[in-house]
């Protein structure tokens, strides 16, 4: 009996973790969620233009919190999730490290849009997407309104970088990594 228990509580505990480790899978993707959805009210609310971003994307990645730290070597971290007509349909996580001149610390969010179908769908088919020259900055040109021309650009990918607290010099999204995670 003695060998009995020991296998009913092995397969009791088993059970247990594996009904754990479901739990803790749907509530990071309920954190996840949202914080993306938080990150994108308070860019509506910070630069209410991104709306018209969004209306004219194919679909839009947004990283509700990315920390980055650095003293000549620098590196950062985030999740987030990939909209498609305001529904998330995938979780991405997004890294960067870099050398060179920068000491400091920062947290900032940021949404990446892509403009085309063509984008998004280079986006999703890669295993990791780099953020390169490729991607332009949309950056406020009087208060919280983003410069139309930026609406207007052909880029097909458009990044708004917003909610930065603390300061690194030489930050930038260039050479970080978006690699689709499973949640």
């Amino acid at each position: 009996m003695h060998d009995w228990s020991r296998r009913g509580f092995l397969a009791a505990a088993a059970a247990g973790l594996a009904a754990c480790n479901n739990g803790t899978r749907s509530s990071q993707r309920d954190v996840i969620d949202t914080r993306v959805r938080g990150a994108i009210g308070i860019m509506y609310r910070e630069f209410p233009d991104s709306r018209e971003l969004r209306a004219k994307s194919a679909g839009m990645l947004m990283m509700p919190l990315v920390t980055e730290a650095g003293f000549g070597v620098g590196g950062g971290y985030g999740e987030g999730a990939l909209l498609i007509d305001d529904a998330i349909v995938d979780y991405y996580s997004f890294v960067m490290g870099s050398f060179g001149f920068q000491i400091g610390a920062q947290q900032s969010a940021h949404a990446l849009f892509f403009m085309t179908p063509a984008a998004l769908a280079d986006f999703r088919g890669a295993s990791g997407w780099t953020a390169g020259g490729d991607i332009q900055y949309a950056l406020p040109d009087q208060g919280d309104a983003i410069g139309t021309s930026t609406t207007k650009l052909l880029s097909p990918v458009i990044a708004v970088v917003f909610g930065q607290q603390g300061l690194i010099a030489g930050a930038t999204l260039n050479g970080g990594k978006y690699t689709r995670i499973v949640r």
